[in-house]
């Protein structure tokens, strides 16, 4: 069975609560979206702290060392990693809970692959992590949330998020070639985007060669005989992006070509155009990330509209909770 967070963090919480220590933090009606009930349990692989904390074993790429730290502290480098750290307080705070409910649920679901380690600082395998660009706004949005998550039907939900969805959100079978089923809560939607994002956020081309074309094509897994001559949108999800494209005819998962090629490069799946022109291919497009939960760009133009990080949550994931678990 998976084990709740121990007795001793309730009695920390009241105890804090009765001295003021926890003023800074949200009226307990902002901050339960759900009942007690409906919180997941802790993942049993992860130890629980004399603070009533999850502890969590972190691989850290820069160092090629595992460092253990408070679930709390891993939330703040992540927030920072992911997320400039003078953006407004509340889209941090929305980062904050998405990063919680991240690591939470791929400790339920998956294991690192560095031993020894429940997770890493490999954006390949999880979340990025910059523990030195944690500033005093960082510290705040993160203890403002301290132990909020996302949850639905009693799991913890999928906290996807990227950089600027180019107008509307997409379902992660269609932008992340997901097998598990799209859930409830992770459907197309509009998002407005804040006009401060980077013109090569909302708009961009960018060019290869028929080789690199075809090499990313069978490292995605269709090789394609002969010299690249055609390369056409094929299949499309409700957004616009690409769930597939057409490269000589034959059909290649859109997701992974794009991870193949580059996703800095091929910043999104959102592609309006494509022209081959002798050995180059040219694809326009907009929007960078893949598209499915959280737009960072559009939580930006939210929080600065006055929405809160709760809002900015029930826009992007309709229908899970915010529940408390320390």
């Amino acid at each position: 069975m998976k084990k709740r967070v121990c007795l001793m963090a309730a009695a920390l919480a009241m105890c804090m609560a009765l001295t003021g220590c926890m003023r800074d933090r949200e009226p307990v009606s902002w901050r339960l979206a759900g009942t007690s009930a409906d919180a997941p349990e802790i993942p049993d692989k992860l130890a629980i702290g004399e603070d009533g904390l999850p502890v969590l074993k972190v691989y850290d790429t820069s160092t090629e060392e595992i460092e253990e730290m408070d679930i709390e502290q891993y939330v703040m480098g992540v927030v920072a990693g992911e997320m400039k750290n003078d953006w407004p307080m509340e889209a941090l705070k929305a980062q904050a809970i998405l990063a919680r409910t991240f690591v939470l649920k791929f400790c339920e679901d998956k294991s690192s692959k560095y031993d020894g380690a429940d997770i890493s600082t490999d954006v390949a395998e999880a979340q990025a992590y910059a523990a030195g660009s944690v500033n005093d706004r960082v510290e705040q949005a993160v203890r403002e949330t301290r132990g909020l998550a996302m949850a639905y039907d009693g799991d913890f939900a999928y906290a996807w998020f990227h950089a600027h969805s180019g107008g509307m959100t997409e379902r992660p079978s269609v932008a992340l070639e997901f097998k598990g089923g799209d859930p409830d809560y992770l459907v197309p939607t509009a998002s407005g985007e804040s006009d401060e994002a980077p013109e090569r956020a909302k708009q961009w081309t960018a060019t290869f060669t028929t080789e690199q074309v075809a090499r990313a094509c069978a490292d995605a897994g269709t090789k394609i005989p002969g010299e690249v001559t055609s390369v056409k949108l094929g299949e499309k999800g409700e957004s616009g992006r690409a769930k597939t494209l057409l490269v000589n005819g034959e059909a290649v998962s859109a997701p992974s070509f794009r991870l193949q090629i580059g996703a800095n490069r091929l910043r999104s799946t959102l592609i309006d155009s494509i022209e081959v022109k002798e050995d180059e291919v040219t694809f326009s497009g907009r929007g960078f990330g893949h598209g499915v939960g959280l737009s960072q760009w559009g939580a930006y133009a939210m929080a600065e509209a006055g929405s809160g990080a709760k809002e900015i949550i029930a826009k992007y994931f309709p229908g899970v909770q915010i529940v408390e678990l320390w």
